[in-house]
């Protein structure tokens, strides 16, 4: 693991001696747009679908990235930055960076050794991996991969309230240092590319490893999922969801566990505070990528407003985490500029998996943190800390 002001230096070191002494080009492909090219390459039609496809004509996918070019970065010249610091903390606990890896199901069918294989590469870099309910892997498996690293458990709430507590307890006895509720997915979105392959990856048994191995589960299947996988699967299908939750359900969750409680899919500002009057300690702004909703607001234009509403209603010690459109490290600059104490990678680390599993994570992460690092050092800021709306003028 690097320190804060060396992952700039020691990525570029590293490729340019490669390239300059031994003619060797990085693996991976460095730009996000390549990067998604080769996994597209890689991967089966339908799985490349799968992760890249979002809700609709994917406006909202599309729109997340591009609103990033609303705020310009204002770079402020001599001011010390030999020792920088990208290092955060988060509910008592210090991370080397303000950069986790967000919750992505199903992540057998990029390589096959899905969640284990990311699991592993952010356990390395010591970056929180956010594993996913509808993992294929356990998550009592996933967290042997993480070892000493961080790790958080992301619920989809199920509608069976015996499983959601089941899910829970287990994700505690596991050792998962927080719980990421994710309230954007009360139903599955219409998504064309999927609609078009006609492929859902969880009728193939895939994405249901945690539910295949919790005795709630089993009780509701009537024995082994796996000994009646037919059936099993459609039982996953009928309890996945609740479309009838509501804002009491959360206090309800928040006195299952003493986890600290992060509400992922937040983008209204209201919402933002009635998750924090309900239970929760802390959110996340973020619009799933775009895969729920067309047509939606790009989630950086909603962070300021949900940090400043928090701050209005007395909330301003909570935290603000982001995910959707993270691609480059002048993305988490304006973000973390805007308020976010932390963003998520989705689809770059995923499309790192698609090519070359483990290693290929490591190398998405290791290039996102060099940008990050170098973009912040050539801001004028020597630490996250500094990093604040007064960096930024809005266009």
């Amino acid at each position: 693991m690097s320190d804060g002001n060396e992952y700039g230096r020691e990525r570029l070191v590293d490729v340019y001696t490669q390239g300059m002494l031994a003619d060797r080009r990085p693996t991976l492909p460095p730009r996000f747009e390549d990067l998604e090219a080769a996994a597209e390459e890689t991967l089966e039609p339908e799985a490349f679908a799968y992760v890249a496809g979002s809700a609709g004509a994917e406006r909202t996918e599309r729109e997340n990235r591009e609103a990033f070019s609303r705020w310009r970065i204002v770079p402020r010249m001599l001011r010390d930055v030999a020792d920088r610091d990208l290092s955060v903390e988060l509910f008592g606990q210090r991370y080397p960076a303000p950069v986790g890896l967000a919750p992505i199901g199903v992540q057998s069918i990029l390589h096959e050794e899905g969640e284990l294989a990311s699991a592993r590469a952010a356990a390395d870099l010591g970056l929180p991996f956010v594993a996913s309910s509808a993992a294929t892997e356990p998550m009592e498996e996933v967290a042997e991969a993480v070892g000493d690293g961080p790790a958080w458990f992301q619920l989809y709430w199920s509608s069976n309230r015996d499983l959601t507590r089941s899910f829970v307890e287990r994700a505690e006895a596991a050792g998962y240092g927080a719980l990421v509720v994710t309230v954007d997915t009360p139903v599955i979105s219409w998504r064309e590319r999927d609609v078009e392959q006609a492929y859902l990856p969880f009728l193939d048994a895939e994405g249901v490893g945690n539910y295949f191995t919790d005795p709630v589960f089993e009780e509701l299947v009537g024995g082994d999922p796996a000994e009646n996988e037919d059936a099993a699967v459609m039982q996953f299908v009928d309890v996945f969801g609740d479309a009838s939750l509501t804002w009491d359900d959360l206090e309800w969750l928040a006195g299952l566990t003493d986890l600290p409680i992060l509400v992922k899919g937040i983008v209204h500002h209201e919402d933002a505070v009635l998750a924090l009057e309900s239970g929760a300690d802390g959110v996340i702004v973020s619009n799933h990528g775009g895969r729920q909703v067309d047509n939606a607001l790009p989630a950086i234009e909603a962070l300021p407003r949900v940090v400043d509403a928090l701050e209005r209603e007395g909330y301003g010690d909570a935290p603000v985490l982001f995910d959707s459109g993270i691609r480059r490290g002048a993305d988490a600059v304006v973000a973390l500029a805007l308020g976010a104490e932390m963003v998520f990678l989705g689809r770059p680390y995923a499309y790192g998996l698609a090519i070359d599993g483990e290693d290929g994570v490591g190398a998405v992460c290791r290039n996102f943190l060099a940008d990050l690092d170098l973009t912040m050092g050539l801001s004028g800021r020597e630490s996250v800390a500094e990093l604040d709306p007064s960096l930024l003028v809005e266009r």
